[in-house]
């Protein structure tokens, strides 16, 4: 149980901190970028746009993910289930989650190796008139799914303990 209320927290604190220090940054960049175009008729930060499209936004996205899923802030299937009765809208419930962890796995698998892949040759990305290499901020991408899927397969053994006992785990 301790290693689960820890990982909340280090979700919940990824998520406040990291997202919300980068949509801060997204902020001062678009004004920084704003103020500069039409005040000062110069561009103060070359390639602000592709900083915060290629960079900054990603980072604040896959940092909040896995505080988002855990927080039920995704689309579920309560309306379908509530109508069932409570044993078989588990069950579905069950089906589901099984579903969702085998996709978000295979998304894991392929974002890991196309990290893998970025490494080992050294790929890059376009940021103003500058190439930056793309594998560190690829990092924090199959880090996110990770997390998802160790929440999710958490998630599967409490519902399935439920399903099969009839109590809550």
């Amino acid at each position: 149980m301790r290693f689960w209320s820890g990982l909340a927290i280090f979700e919940d604190r990824l998520a406040a901190i990291g997202a919300g220090a980068a949509l801060m940054i997204i902020m001062l960049v678009s004004v920084a970028g704003v103020l500069g175009r039409y005040v000062l008729q110069m561009d103060l930060i070359p390639g602000a746009y592709n900083l915060i499209e290629r960079v900054i936004f990603p980072l604040m996205v896959f940092w909040a993910l896995p505080a988002a899923h855990r927080e039920f802030l995704f689309p579920r299937l309560e309306m379908v289930v509530e109508g069932m009765r409570p044993a078989m809208g588990r069950a579905v419930s069950l089906v589901v989650l099984a579903v969702e962890i085998a996709v978000y796995g295979i998304v894991l698998w392929f974002v890991t190796k196309f990290l893998i892949q970025s490494y080992a040759t050294s790929r890059t990305m376009q940021v103003g008139t500058d190439f930056w290499l793309l594998w560190p901020i690829l990092t924090v991408i199959p880090f996110a799914f990770g997390l998802m899927v160790l929440e999710m397969l958490r998630q599967f053994w409490v519902d399935a303990r439920r399903l099969a006992g009839g109590h809550d785990a």
